[in-house]
């Protein structure tokens, strides 16, 4: 068992909060997670999974179901198939605010949010668990192996790369082929196999909705859909460029990424990591992975994040702000003895920022000028953790 850092905020908002609802991407680990809060609470659970015929009937007369056993914590996993639970979880809620009535599992869907948003506003706290970070994978366990396989457990902890691509390759036929269509998106099966190998070739780049609507010859509206759906899914990141008053003219197209690298490399077809640092995505998929690691290990903190990318080959990766102050720029190389890049000396210029760094995968923290330092990955978040606290 991986200790989930989500679990203290979630018993936390349990004393406090009538319904704690817990999205995320399907098999990221929301069920274990739910049910070791089962086993190590002194309170009453039932759990129900609305995915089995048996528990579904159980529901058959919700009102009369939840009402008998409101003394129990429910757990309701895969809510989203049963979107009309909401309104009668809001009646029976008003009825008992006790906190810690209801335990909501969903795996990513905007009817999942937009249903339970307009019935449970002001009673629901939510909680997003994403794939594995570094502090959860534990420092004594090689980073390549997170970096290569990606986040969800058991592609994460598998008992070799064979086994671990073999689990997402077939997570990947499963989500496309079963649970995009009963998530709502309705599309061939072998447009979005194509969409997300496309999607592959250009993680890290600037969205281009003119060459994916060109290359699978349909519009760009729907083109911009698949997208939003995906990102809505948490199986991609859009990373929006630099909001604020800037002088030269900007890259205003976000940054797509996978959110988990694993599904990356299956996707293509990367086996092991000699083969992932031999690949030309291979900068790219380590600049994904940290800025991941980075934005899902302070998912606690007030923290926003952009890029910024000028016309003029000025650019920085990553600018992390609190508010409108920006706290710290980065430029994430694939490199132990990285350069400092004059495009981005030329972003720490015109922004004037105090904390820059260039985030490596090696363990060593180094000036490489009098404005910019080198930083490992597990450094630059725990700095981030602390200066943030």
């Amino acid at each position: 068992m991986i200790e989930r850092k989500a679990k203290k905020a979630i018993s936390a908002y349990l004393m406090s909060f009538p319904v704690v609802c817990i999205i995320g991407s399907r098999q990221v680990g929301k069920t274990t997670l739910a049910k070791e809060l089962m086993r190590q609470s002194a309170d009453e659970f039932l759990y129900l999974d609305l995915e089995l015929p048996s528990d579904l009937a159980k529901l058959t007369e919700p009102e009369l179901f939840l009402t008998r056993n409101q003394n129990f914590c429910l757990i309701l996993d895969e809510i989203q198939n049963k979107p009309d639970l909401f309104p009668i979880i809001r009646a029976v809620v008003d009825q008992n605010r006790r906190p810690g009535r209801f335990i909501l599992l969903g795996s990513a869907a905007p009817t999942l949010l937009r249903q339970s948003s307009e019935s449970l506003a002001g009673r629901i706290v939510y909680v997003e668990l994403a794939p594995l970070t570094l502090s959860e994978w534990a420092p004594n366990r090689p980073l390549d192996t997170l970096w290569l396989r990606g986040g969800f457990p058991r592609s994460t902890l598998a008992a070799s790369d064979d086994e671990s691509i073999r689990w997402r390759s077939a997570f990947l036929k499963t989500f496309v082929e079963r649970d995009l269509p009963r998530l709502g998106l309705s599309a061939n099966t072998q447009m979005l196999q194509r969409f997300l190998s496309i999607l592959a070739t250009t993680h890290g780049q600037p969205w281009n909705a003119q060459a994916f609507a060109k290359a699978l010859e349909i519009t760009h509206p729907t083109i911009n859909r698949y997208r939003d759906f995906f990102e809505e899914c948490f199986l991609i990141r859009s990373l929006k460029p630099y909001y604020k008053n800037f002088k030269k003219r900007i890259v205003k197209n976000p940054k797509v990424y996978f959110r988990d690298t694993g599904i990356l490399h299956s996707l293509l077809s990367i086996r092991s990591i000699n083969e992932l640092m031999g690949h030309a995505v291979a900068g790219f998929s380590w600049e994904g992975f940290a800025i991941n690691q980075i934005i899902d290990s302070l998912a606690a903190r007030d923290l926003s994040y952009c890029y910024l990318n000028t016309h003029h080959q000025a650019e920085t990766d990553l600018i992390v702000m609190r508010g409108e102050q920006i706290v710290a720029v980065l430029e994430i190389k694939l490199s132990n003895a990285p350069n400092v890049p004059r495009g981005f000396m030329n972003i720490v210029e015109d922004l004037q920022t105090s904390h820059n760094f260039i985030v490596t995968p090696g363990s060593s923290r180094f000036p490489l000028n009098k404005k910019v330092e080198a930083i490992s990955l597990p450094a630059f978040i725990a700095w981030l953790e602390d200066i943030t606290a």
